[in-house]
């Protein structure tokens, strides 16, 4: 009686019945985030960070059913980082029956990794996977390699030139045509710290602690630490400290270096598998994952990204925003993100209540499984029962998934 009454009362609130087939997230982690070139993995390598956060999520599971590991990962993408990723699995004791491979989505590639894991269990080809991401901005440079060529194909057409703009531009192009003030910008920047200050506690649950050799950047002094703190947080920033910056990209621009992400490194990862498995292994899990979409957008104004896949992603799912807890909102740049909250009508009451990018740093291939924790821990603590995760994504696209506590 009691079960029957939990499924009626489940489907008054808009959440379907839990299902044996649901692919939930049994255990997700990630490590601390740290600035790059300045912070505590300025020496350590894809390998090294996700080795500790790949232990982690598996330690109460039997690692020979485990069927694949798939890594978002975005500036190292070929295949030195394919074979990286598949040493971490080995390290981390995944053993060689398993399967591995990176993807690459840009910004949404941890998301993506998280979508992938998911349809393939969805569609039997194995029952148990790992997503993860991993980026190591301190070792693996933003800017094309010398051997890159602008092609005249590229120049032909102006969508595709679009895709060849820097990310600052684009900020500034999105500020541009829709209005969005350098006040509003650094309003939104100031935030995302003090959230992120204050959510310093909350972190310790989602981070898995690393062990590694930092190099003081004035001294050159190598040091063993123990990585437990995202080193990206400014406390102290103020409406007044954010004013005085320059506008990075464009004179008259608005995007500064303390309203835009930060780089950095960091890695994070998830294990999954059906409801079904969870309950054969006696595992509890934190939450289902429900919807995914990836849309396009114009490469020029790509940070509009989340307003045109939430959406999508919603009316997959048969829901509105309103249904919606919590939000994760990927701040690539605070210009972006403050349209994309006011184009979808959203209160910033419940969205990045921890911080965001901006704050905490965007390692770009690990950001999507990065958002994804701080997500399912919070809607843990409050109670939540449906929460997105959403991200612009270079050369104009945007990602979103659903992920329920049912």
């Amino acid at each position: 009686m009691s079960d029957r009454l939990d499924k009626l009362l489940n489907q008054l609130n808009g959440l379907a019945p839990p299902s044996p087939d649901d692919i939930v997230i049994v255990n997700i982690k990630r490590t601390a985030l740290g600035r790059a070139r300045k912070g505590p993995f300025n020496m350590t390598n894809a390998v090294d960070l996700l080795v500790p956060v790949l232990k982690d999520v598996t330690q109460n599971i039997d690692k020979s059913l485990i069927g694949d590991v798939v890594v978002g990962t975005v500036l190292a993408a070929g295949s030195m980082r394919a074979s990286e990723c598949r040493i971490a699995a080995l390290n981390a004791g995944i053993p060689e029956t398993a399967g591995c491979r990176t993807v690459n989505r840009q910004c949404s590639s941890g998301l993506q990794a998280i979508a992938d894991v998911a349809a393939a269990i969805r569609s039997g080809y194995y029952e148990v996977g790992v997503a993860a991401g991993v980026e190591t901005m301190s070792l693996n440079s933003m800017n094309p390699p010398k051997n890159f060529v602008v092609s005249d194909s590229m120049k032909r057409f102006r969508s595709g030139r679009g895709c060849l703009l820097p990310m600052g531009i684009t900020s500034e192009n999105v500020a541009s045509k829709y209005g969005v003030t350098r006040e509003e910008q650094d309003q939104f920047a100031m935030q995302s710290h003090m959230r992120a200050f204050n959510a310093k506690t909350k972190f310790l649950a989602e981070i898995t602690p690393v062990s590694c050799d930092q190099r003081n950047t004035k001294t050159g002094k190598v040091e063993r630490i123990l990585a437990t703190v995202d080193d990206g947080v400014r406390p102290q920033t103020t409406m007044q400290s954010l004013a005085k910056l320059r506008p990075v990209f464009s004179k008259k621009g608005s995007t500064t270096a303390g309203n835009a992400s930060q780089l950095t490194d960091g890695a994070a990862a998830c294990l999954m598998m059906k409801r079904s498995k969870a309950t054969e292994l006696g595992l509890k899990y934190k939450a289902r994952f429900t919807s995914f979409c990836a849309v396009g957008v114009p490469p020029h104004i790509m940070g509009v990204g989340p307003a045109y896949a939430i959406p999508t992603c919603l009316q997959q799912a048969g829901l509105k925003t309103s249904d919606i807890d919590l939000w994760e909102i990927n701040e690539a740049f605070a210009s972006q993100a403050v349209y994309c909250v006011k184009a979808l009508g959203l209160s910033t009451d419940n969205v990045n209540v921890n911080g965001g990018a901006i704050a905490l740093g965007h390692p770009l291939g690990c950001t999507g499984v990065r958002m994804a924790a701080t997500l399912l821990y919070e809607m843990e603590r409050r109670g939540d029962k449906r929460g997105i995760v959403s991200m612009c994504i270079g050369t104009g696209m945007g990602a979103a998934g659903l992920f329920e506590r049912v």
